[in-house]
């Protein structure tokens, strides 16, 4: 084997290894959402966090990858060109707007191509993030076969499509090359295309489901529902993180690339500064220290770190992970009290609110040591306080594209949803518990 077929072949065990550790964060997910939530609910939270995994890669085999990656004409770390990519575009102003993929449905065109499995693998674990985040925001009264269909659209049509837009050399990663804004929008790991996406998924889930019952009272009060296992939320936070080095890092596509080390300690920096100043805060606010909240805070400075984490230095990082912490309180405050909308694990605050934050961070703080050619563009990415004010107006269309094409057809779809087959469970369903009526098994079963 000679140099270059060995750094190849290095490359693609980085990236399924990467790939393994972000399926691991499902394990994650499911013990965060379900410890938030009560224990009559528990194996109705944990089959949402399972099933979304095979609805979801199944799905995305057979229609989102090539949605979002049919156009890629290739991915230089993994090996040689693509053959039959194939990017719809619409030409306007002389320039070609790639809207998405048309080749790569089923991999019937790759069944043996190491380069388009690896991608195919990685990116369907990333889309898996994004379509678990809804199960948290709509937990405790959402029908299971509603969730079953939204798994299905998640997979298929939603995250595919904004995801070509960004990594698929859709028209947002080309609005460099197009018009000279900085290196288009870039997002490294997916600050929006994973976490704006899922949450604001979420949000729209949320208000289209309503409350649970006895969440917001008549007099105007909001009644406390606690999770039942903060242990568990805690250990599924800490899952969360380890398996993050994987998203961020493994994002390189290559293992041979240095900037690993800059990408994990980022990483590892802004999750710190998160979770450290959503305690405090809280702290300060209600005077109690709120371990939860400091698991939302550290989710929050990964979710914000994962978009620049390539880009800024080790001190931007935290700062970063720093207002992150800020944010995720404070939305998480203002989500429930001043527009009443019930999110038991707080997954916009966290996903939605923060991942808009990362995308944005990367416009003032990416330090042009790193990015030299992305997106076609020549040069290093560099943000606003490094001399590119273009590369913010980039990362902003990009965050305000994400708002309102996600979260109108997210609604849209939910509302059609509701009108067909009904997202929530009756009432007496819900009070008695999902676990025993909707599911037929309890967690915690008396004996």
């Amino acid at each position: 084997m000679n140099e270059g077929h060995a750094e190849i072949a290095l490359n693609l065990v980085w990236v399924l290894v990467a790939g393994f550790l972000v399926m691991f964060m499902q394990v994650g997910f499911a013990m965060v959402e379900t410890g938030f939530t009560r224990a009559k609910n528990a194996v109705n939270t944990m089959a949402m966090n399972m099933m979304v995994y095979p609805i979801g890669v199944l799905g995305f085999w057979l229609v989102g990858y090539g949605l979002m990656q049919g156009g890629v004409v290739i991915w230089p770390s993994l090996g040689h060109r693509l053959v039959g990519a194939h990017e719809i575009t619409v030409q306007i102003g002389g320039h070609a707007l790639g809207l998405f993929g048309a080749a790569r449905f089923a991999l019937l065109t790759a069944p043996h191509d190491p380069a388009n499995l690896t991608m195919f693998l990685f990116s369907a674990v990333f889309m898996d993030t994004a379509a678990t985040i809804p199960t948290g925001a709509m937990a405790e009264r959402w029908k299971f076969s509603a969730f079953i269909v939204y798994g299905l659209f998640m997979s298929m049509l939603l995250y595919p499509l904004y995801g070509n837009w960004v990594w698929g050399g859709g028209w947002l990663a080309a609005m460099g090359t197009n018009w000279g804004l900085g290196h288009g929008h870039v997002d490294f790991a997916g600050s929006s295309v994973v976490h704006m996406t899922g949450g604001l998924t979420a949000l729209a889930g949320a208000i289209v489901l309503g409350p649970r019952a006895g969440k917001f009272r008549r007099d105007g009060t909001i009644g406390a529902i606690p999770g039942h296992n903060l242990p568990m939320t805690v250990i599924g936070s800490l899952i969360l993180a380890f398996g993050w080095f994987g998203f961020n890092a493994g994002s390189t596509l290559a293992g041979a690339d240095s900037r690993i080390a800059t990408i994990a300690v980022n990483t590892m920096l802004a999750s710190s500064a998160g979770a450290l100043t959503a305690l405090v805060f809280v702290w300060y606010r209600l005077r109690k220290p709120d371990v939860a909240m400091a698991c939302n805070g550290l989710l929050g400075g990964l979710v914000a770190i994962t978009g620049p984490c390539a880009f800024v230095s080790p001190a931007a990082a935290v700062l970063i992970g720093l207002l992150a912490g800020l944010l995720v309180v404070t939305a998480v405050f203002w989500i429930e009290t001043r527009f009443r909308v019930d999110d038991p694990v707080g997954a916009f605050a966290v996903h939605g609110v923060c991942g808009a934050w990362g995308a944005l961070s990367l416009g003032l703080f990416a330090d042009g040591t790193y990015g030299a050619g992305w997106n076609g563009v020549a040069g290093p990415v560099r943000g606003v306080l490094f001399g590119d004010g273009w590369q913010l107006g980039a990362q902003l269309i990009g965050v305000v594209t994400n708002i309102v094409f996600v979260f109108p057809l997210a609604y849209g779809f939910f509302r059609l949803t509701d009108r067909l087959i009904g997202n929530r469970v009756p009432a007496e369903v819900e009070w008695s518990g999902l676990d025993s009526t909707e599911m037929g098994s309890e967690a915690y079963p008396p004996g």
